[in-house]
């Protein structure tokens, strides 16, 4: 059986590169800690743009995908990283954020529980903010429509639209700096995505995409995301050095 899938190869990164006007430039990249928003922090650096990291403590289920985030920025060469502190557990209405709804063990029909009311568009906002006070023009979202739990705010459509609203509503597009959201990954397979990775020289060790990861960032291995992870290394052919606690 063959597990080979299509990937972005190192000439067509190295044509980018040499392509990419913005080389050099200040890019924020939204960096939760786990696989995807890793990727997408190594594609930027690899197309020049000197990356300022932006995190969010939305009282999030467990701690461990931002110390993994911690540690992606530093060791991947980021310029800054920042984590912002934004309680969504407030409202709660998600699995994610509320302790009295569990997170779903099995697949389930139409958009999971652990779906995070606007949380993409909070950390775009916020994203969109420093972008205007470092003077970057172009923000870098790992949001995947393909290998995903079906979040209406990880789709291609979602991400024009918060683009054109940027562009009408800050300071700097109106005075002709325009706004880029970047969305690499929008329209890859899992497989291919941790193959970008592998070739950018990410260390996926370091990532944590478990919905119910321990404080020592150990997998739970039944969760949706854990299942998608697991599933992406198996389809590219490479190891999935993920600690589970359950091997899904």
């Amino acid at each position: 059986m063959n597990n080979q899938v299509k990937t972005p190869t190192e000439g067509i990164l190295n044509e980018q590169l040499a392509h990419n006007d913005r080389a050099g430039a200040k890019a924020v990249v939204l960096l939760s800690g786990g696989l995807d928003s890793a990727t997408v922090l190594a594609y930027a650096r690899s197309q020049g743009y000197e990356c300022y990291c932006l995190s969010l403590d939305y009282h999030q289920r467990h701690i461990a995908e931002l110390n993994a985030a911690k540690n992606i920025a530093a060791v991947m060469g980021a310029a800054a990283h920042k984590t912002a502190q934004l309680d969504l557990s407030l409202f709660g209405g998600s699995a994610l954020t509320d302790d009295a709804i569990a997170v779903p063990e099995k697949a389930s029909e139409g958009i999971p529980i652990t779906y995070v009311p606007a949380r993409n568009t909070i950390m775009l906002s916020l994203s969109l903010a420093w972008a205007e006070v470092l003077g970057a023009q172009d923000i870098f979202i790992g949001v995947n429509a393909l290998d995903y739990s079906g979040y209406p705010d990880c789709r291609g459509e979602y991400v024009k639209a918060f683009q054109a609203m940027a562009n009408l509503a800050t300071k700097s597009a109106v005075e002709g700096k325009t706004i880029t959201v970047h969305a690499p990954l929008i329209d890859m397979t899992k497989a291919q995505i941790v193959q970008l990775g592998t070739k950018l020289g990410v260390d996926y060790a370091m990532t944590v995409s478990c919905y119910q990861a321990d404080s020592q960032g150990e997998a739970c291995g039944v969760c949706d995301s854990c299942r998608l992870r697991s599933e992406g290394f198996a389809a590219a052919g490479l190891v999935d050095p993920t600690r589970y606690k359950h091997q899904p």
